[in-house]
């Protein structure tokens, strides 16, 4: 599967090491928040979200590998790759340009059932997957995919993007000090309070998170949950329903609508159809510097300070971190230039001899036409060169109609489908229009793109392999834990009963050899007790001793009081889940 990955996203992905990296107890979590997803979620989740789970080979008996949901993905057009909590946006959205979800690798802990601050395997698995059963559901997420790598990012979206990913793991972290979760929060205030207009990608995030993610299907009065974060979130799948949660139509307006990701949401979006969702996405779209291009786009990308690449109308791209951008009286871009490694490509692939070697030092160069060519100059014939005096190997002065000069000796032309992507010059020397100097001989080879217009903006490099500009993978990581001998036996006790309960043969004096081990190890595991109090017979005693004792529990908090009556409501009153062995 690896090998599959494009050689730049690499670096994000990790190795699931299933047996080693999930507890017993980390499946007893998993099972019991599963089971109550689908017993919650049964009248009021897209429909397609139970086939879906069955089609994408989740089980609620256990955590699934990915190698699992990869023999399932493959029939509905995508696969699943394991990552370490949040990536850069921008990687995640190709990966989903690409039909692959990534999935987060950590099962989220004990104390955050009901809802994980990090991204874990629950929702990025149980949430993600299923939904892409609707095929035009997996449409719109392909196509979000395709519109976000487009989307212009900044410094300031990767600084709040590792602010986010700070704080997610401090607070999912057990071991974690109420010390350090402070100073994660702070960071994370700090780097929100920058006076910055939200980018494009961070606008397309909103969008996202009130589709993708907390998304309603339907009309504000009559809707269903089909967004990963509410089937994936026990609290917020059942807070969601309250009338105080505001149920608004979407349209694009939903992109000034900012999110907090480590709360509950006070409103939610309501979509029609699928169809829908793609028709707002595609509304959003056409406002993006990669659809409107022009000076404006090269102004953000300039204000990026992150490479970009600038796509002419000859179908020459520019990546590079561009720093200069000279307009007429009509605010037209007529001069561009970058600083630092650059690269020029066509189709997304280098153009041999100008990676970022060759171009280390920057790239500039005029936008616009020529003086007396009555037609582009990339659409120009030879015959056409010629008549305006433009031939190999010979000076040639180039004058276009914004005042830019050209004056050197023409030594190439790069053509591409019978375009002119590129002119190279000798002992060339360009003015601007107030004859400033822009290229002098002495600078060496002059390398000339042409096309009359800037057509597209967007973040990134145009040929990744050859110009990686991902921000690298994150310094941070999820936590590791190391298990005390306590933590350890109370795991093997949660294998014991599950071996147990898919035995089917447990019987009255193993059940109590066992409850008697809980009663001197684990005498606050509650859902350790709530498992063995699935397997004891009704009206036993040892029954009435585990719901005795799983009593005096609850009154510890109100959170514990809550699972542990949800817990126990589910085994009086069972309801038939479907599952993908049974699909």
């Amino acid at each position: 599967m690896r090998n599959r990955i494009p050689e730049h996203l690499q670096q994000f992905i990790a190795e699931q090491d299933y047996d080693s990296r999930y507890t017993a107890r980390d499946q007893a979590v998993w099972r019991y928040a599963m089971r109550q997803l689908v017993a919650q979620l049964r009248d009021s989740a897209h429909p397609v979200y139970f086939e879906g789970l069955a089609r994408t080979g989740i089980s609620i008996e256990h955590i699934p590998s990915i190698k699992e949901m990869n023999h399932c993905l493959a029939d509905l057009g995508w696969r699943a790759v394991v990552v370490d909590g949040f990536i850069p946006p921008q990687a995640f959205m190709e990966l989903q340009q690409n039909r692959i979800l990534a999935i987060a690798l950590d099962m989220r802990s004990i104390d955050h059932i009901l809802y994980t601050p990090a991204p874990d395997i629950i929702h990025e698995s149980a949430g993600h997957a299923p939904i892409i059963a609707d095929e035009e559901y997996s449409d719109y997420l392909q196509r979000f995919g395709e519109v976000g790598v487009k989307a212009m990012y900044n410094r300031h979206d990767v600084a709040l993007y590792e602010a986010i990913r700070e704080l997610s793991i401090v607070k999912e972290a057990p071991d974690s000090t109420a010390e350090q979760i402070a100073a994660a929060e702070a960071e994370l205030e700090r780097c929100a309070s920058v006076d910055s207009p939200p980018s494009e990608m961070a606008l397309l995030g909103r969008l996202h998170w009130w589709t993708v993610e907390y998304g309603l299907v339907g009309t504000p009065e009559d809707y269903q949950l089909f967004g990963a974060g509410l089937l994936s979130s026990l609290g917020e799948s059942e807070s969601c329903l309250s009338p105080d949660v505001k149920k608004l139509p979407l349209t694009a307006d939903a992109i000034l609508t900012a999110y907090d990701i480590t709360r509950q949401q006070p409103q939610l979006f309501v979509t029609k159809s699928c169809r829908h969702l793609t028709q707002v996405l595609d509304e959003y779209a056409e406002t993006m510097c990669y659809r409107k291009g022009g000076a404006e786009s090269v102004r953000v990308a300039i204000d990026s300070e992150v490479v970009a690449t600038c796509e002419y109308s000859s179908g020459l791209q520019v990546s590079g971190r561009f720093n200069r951008l000279l307009t007429n009286v009509l605010g037209q871009a007529i001069y561009i230039g970058t600083e630092g490694s650059t690269q020029l490509a066509f189709e997304d692939l280098e153009l041999y001899g100008h990676g970022t070697a060759y171009h280390a030092e920057g790239f500039g160069s005029p936008v616009g036409r020529l003086c007396n060519l009555m037609k582009p100059l990339e659409d120009a014939s030879e015959h056409e060169l010629q008549a305006m005096n433009i031939r190999r190997h010979e000076p040639v002065v180039l004058e276009f109609l914004s005042g830019i000069t050209v004056c050197g000796t023409l030594d190439s032309i790069t053509k591409e489908n019978h375009r002119i992507l590129l002119m190279s010059f000798s002992d060339c020397t360009v003015t601007g229009p107030a004859g400033e100097v822009l290229f002098q001989p002495e600078w060496g080879q002059y390398d000339m793109a042409v096309g009359e217009h800037i057509t597209s903006v967007y973040p990134g490099s145009a040929d990744r392999a050859r110009f990686d500009v991902y921000p690298p993978a994150s310094a941070q990581h999820t936590r590791k834990m190391d298990w005390t001998d306590k933590e350890r036996s109370e795991f093997a006790l949660y294998q014991q009963v599950r071996e147990l309960r898919e035995s089917g043969a447990a019987n009255d004096a193993e059940l109590s050899g066992v409850f008697d081990t809980v009663k001197a190890d684990a005498p606050d595991a509650w859902l350790l007790w709530l498992e063995l109090l699935e397997l004891a017979p009704v009206g036993s005693g040892l029954a009435t001793a585990l719901r005795s004792g799983l009593e005096a529990m609850a009154k510890s908090d109100p959170e514990t009081r809550l699972l542990v009556e949800r817990g126990i409501k589910l085994l009086d009153n069972p309801v038939a889940v479907p599952s993908a062995s049974a699909a």
